[in-house]
């Protein structure tokens, strides 16, 4: 006997700032969702985005529960697992932005529940979802060296968190997707520059077979530059975020003179956002494990803290003064 899949899902975003917004517009032109409504805080802000987009302004966040098979939440970390848990409450499959959790302690409780209980739970490491990464991903084999560099200019809307955990964990998730090995040490330096949290910061992370990566973050750059490079036993691969492409640059050394060859990997045109939410609703809708889901977010997380940790033994070394850490994903409150 067959069982018969739902064709769409109701759905629901929880939180529609800047980035709420922007899931809110993708499940309401994705043919799998149902978006039934949205939710936030404040109250004006949902109302004129359901308006917008002809669905529900909920009143509360039980009463979108209620109405959602999943939803996806997009508040400041600080509320995540509170949230996340009352949605597994209700029975609701969630997508939760990065970071997963406040801490690497709560993550943990949301990621064993969620096995426990057999929820849906993925995390928004939208990188994952880019063309170019995935393209890359496909021709990866063995990679040792990683130079990556995530700039930026100066907004306004980071002021509240620090750009390890806003800019640097999307590299440092990429990094532990394509190294299959255990971190073996972190080293990192960070700076405030325009605001009294981390403004730039540059890690050393090396894994026990021997790859290393450098990462640089920073939100306080004249111009802004979003690009993962790394090199593999013959290849150089250079992914660029904002093309959203990537570039392979072999050595023939069959003849004489060896020669360098350029080869523009094959990408499928596809937008993120998009694709990560219709990769969330696959899962909701055959149960099969999202593609980042809570082990791998939690572990995007632990290595953030590492090297946020780095980073204040160096400070306090140096007597460079830093404001409280904050995990808060900024345009979201």
């Amino acid at each position: 006997m067959s069982i018969s899949l739902p064709e769409t899902i109701l759905v629901a975003v929880i939180g529609v700032g800047e980035h709420g917004r922007h899931h809110a517009h993708a499940f309401r032109d994705l043919p799998e969702a149902d978006l039934v409504g949205v939710y936030d805080a404040r109250p004006e802000r949902a109302g004129a985005l359901a308006a917008e987009l002809g669905c529900r302004a909920f009143e509360s966040l039980d009463e979108a529960l209620a109405a959602a098979k999943a939803v996806s939440v997009v508040i400041p970390t600080t509320f995540h697992a509170e949230v996340v848990h009352k949605a597994f409450d209700a029975g609701v499959d969630v997508l939760v932005e990065k970071p997963i959790s406040r801490t690497v302690a709560e993550a943990q409780e949301l990621v064993e529940r969620s096995e426990r209980e057999g929820r849906i739970f993925q995390i928004g490491h939208l990188e994952r979802f880019n063309p170019g990464v995935v393209a890359a991903k496909k021709v990866t084999r063995g990679p040792m060296f990683f130079e990556v560099h995530r700039l930026g200019v100066f907004s306004s809307r980071s002021l509240d968190v620090d750009v390890v955990f806003d800019l640097m964990i999307h590299d440092l998730d990429l990094l532990l997707w394509m190294v299959e090995s255990q971190v073996s040490d972190v080293r990192a330096v960070g700076l405030p520059v325009l605001s009294d949290k981390v403004d730039i910061a540059n890690a050393r992370v090396e894994f026990e077979n021997g790859a290393v990566a450098n990462l640089t973050a920073s939100r306080a750059s004249t111009e802004r530059i979003r690009k993962f490079r790394y090199f593999q036993p013959s290849e150089y691969i250079s992914i660029d975020f904002a093309r959203r492409d990537a570039l392979v640059i072999t050595v023939d050394r069959s003849k004489a003179t060896p020669e360098i060859g350029f080869r523009k990997l094959e990408t499928e045109p596809a937008d993120p956002l998009r694709a990560e939410l219709a990769a969330f609703l696959e899962s909701v809708r055959t149960r099969r494990p999202p593609p980042v889901g809570g082990r791998e977010g939690m572990a995007a997380l632990a290595l953030a803290e590492r090297v946020m940790n780095c980073i204040e033994v160096h400070a306090a070394r140096v007597q460079v003064r830093l404001g409280e850490r904050a995990t808060g994903q900024p345009g979201e409150s």
